[in-house]
């Protein structure tokens, strides 16, 4: 692999893992404000975002490159409700979007074949990520910020099953 490449996925792995902390950091808060379901959800998002770094990871192993490590931020949380929460998680995952789009701009341009391939996984992931962050929105904004339709909506998130090693690419 090319040194900028390289430096390329290990930037990602670190933007992967920081998804990771944040949404573990946002799962606190919503246990804080007694939304279990919504910090249920929040977790399995956090786990997923760990195997998404370790996919990366590992195709780094594979591909006998360095991989270097970096120190992780304290992850910035603000929200007071779960509309805004979930607004941030979008915007996040837009982030992360465009980052998985320059990447594979960049392996395209190395003509890293093996990479685009990763990546493809990538972009179709991201698809689905943004999707669920806006309909998370669209029912949050239905149901208001309190009362019954909070609460049948925190049990739905809650009712998120973990993604298996085959849908997370293992």
């Amino acid at each position: 692999m090319k040194e900028g490449v390289v430096f390329a996925v290990n930037a990602q792995i670190h933007a992967e893992l920081e998804s990771a902390y944040l949404y573990l950091a946002m799962s606190a808060k919503m246990e804080r404000k007694n939304l279990p379901g919504l910090a249920r959800w929040l977790r399995l998002q956090w786990e997923e975002e760990l195997a998404h770094a370790m996919k990366l990871y590992d195709f780094m192993i594979q591909r006998d490159a360095k991989i270097q490590l970096q120190a992780l931020p304290e992850p910035e949380v603000h929200f007071e409700t779960p509309l805004q929460a979930f607004e941030s998680v979008l915007e996040h995952e837009q982030y992360i979007s465009e980052r998985i789009a320059n990447l594979y701009e960049l392996a395209t341009r190395e003509h890293d074949y093996p990479l685009q391939s990763l990546l493809q996984w990538f972009i179709d992931e991201q698809v689905e990520e943004e999707d669920n962050a806006r309909s998370a929105i669209d029912a949050l904004s239905l149901v208001g910020e309190n009362g019954p339709g909070l609460f049948l909506f925190d049990r739905e998130m809650g009712a998120r099953q973990p993604e298996s090693a085959e849908e997370a690419g293992n």
